[in-house]
């Protein structure tokens, strides 16, 4: 299995446009040793040809140009997108499907919670109509024995994964949290047994959660803020992380001290903000992530498992 990371950062990327914290500004200014960051989304693939999108990030375009393996042979016009999945309907994981409108009609895999937001609170599937057919809906269930295939990409299988998190603020779901609202994906190479974890946000560990990172090859997982107050003590924010739906990197239920429980060839942290000092390479958070055998991942990292 390929699996292309085309974004790493939490909503805003890194630098955020209109954050001057320690991070932004140090990154601006090159007083910071750190590397750029679009919003958070990643592709998979099992013969680097045929890929499935997961999460429709606000950079997408900017992504998908600077990833050859995306790009179509011998068309003048086409993608080797033939999916997109989607874990949530937050704005920083949907927002791109809006940049598709040229590609389309193109299936999208979701629950029928996110397809309910989608098509009242943030219409996107209704505005979408008016381009080529629109998007087409594919339900994703909730059942984690129950996996589901994507139309056009082989020999990779999906587990849809409930994770602990929040709605968006549009959501009618919002503070009334129900299994669709949040997953996470596992996903196996069929022929070798092989699976990534995908779990860009959650904001606690469960028995099904340490099922799915017990045998798993790769773990992708949050990596949003360093400590739960982070936001709130750097002058930037008025929620803590778990409010969010996010657990901290940091501390005895942080996301580096619960992937050190489990023996995966590749643990790395994604969707990362821009105030995180894990992001400052030169950083004592960067330095304990890496000391404890966890990556950070960046925009552009291919992983094969």
């Amino acid at each position: 299995m390929k699996i292309l990371v085309l974004g790493s950062a939490a909503g805003g990327g890194f630098p955020q446009w209109n954050c001057h914290c320690a991070n932004c500004k140090g990154l601006r200014e090159g007083t910071i040793k750190a590397t750029p960051r679009t919003q958070s989304s990643i592709a998979v693939s099992l013969d680097g040809k045929d890929w499935v999108l997961i999460n429709a990030s606000p950079d997408l375009r900017q992504q998908i140009n600077q990833s050859p393996q995306l790009w179509p042979e011998n068309q003048t016009r086409g993608t080797n997108i033939r999916g997109v999945l989607l874990c949530d309907s937050q704005v920083d994981h949907t927002t791109g499907l809006l940049t598709l409108r040229e590609g389309l009609p193109l299936d999208v895999y979701c629950t029928k919670e996110v397809h309910q937001d989608l098509s009242t609170t943030y219409p996107l599937f209704n505005m979408l109509s008016h381009w080529h057919g629109g998007l087409s809906y594919k339900t994703i269930g909730t059942d984690h024995t129950q996996a589901f295939t994507v139309t056009g990409v082989s020999g990779l299988s999906f587990y849809p994964v409930v994770l602990e998190s929040n709605a968006p603020p549009y959501s009618t779901y919002r503070d009334a949290v129900v299994d669709g609202n949040n997953i996470g994906l596992k996903i196996v190479d069929e022929k070798t047994g092989k699976w990534l974890f995908y779990a860009p946000g959650i904001v606690e560990t469960n028995p099904l959660v340490e099922q799915m990172l017990d045998g798993a090859s790769c773990a992708l997982i949050d990596g949003t803020l360093w400590l739960d107050d982070e936001m709130i003590s750097q002058g930037v924010g008025e929620k803590l992380g778990s409010e969010m739906g996010h657990m901290p990197v940091n501390g005895e239920f942080g996301s580096v001290s619960l992937l050190n429980r489990f023996n995966i060839d590749r643990k790395i942290l994604i969707h990362i903000n821009n105030t995180n000092p894990i992001l400052n390479e030169d950083s004592k958070a960067h330095q304990y992530v890496i000391e404890n055998g966890v990556e950070i991942a960046t925009d552009g990292l291919e992983i094969t498992i």
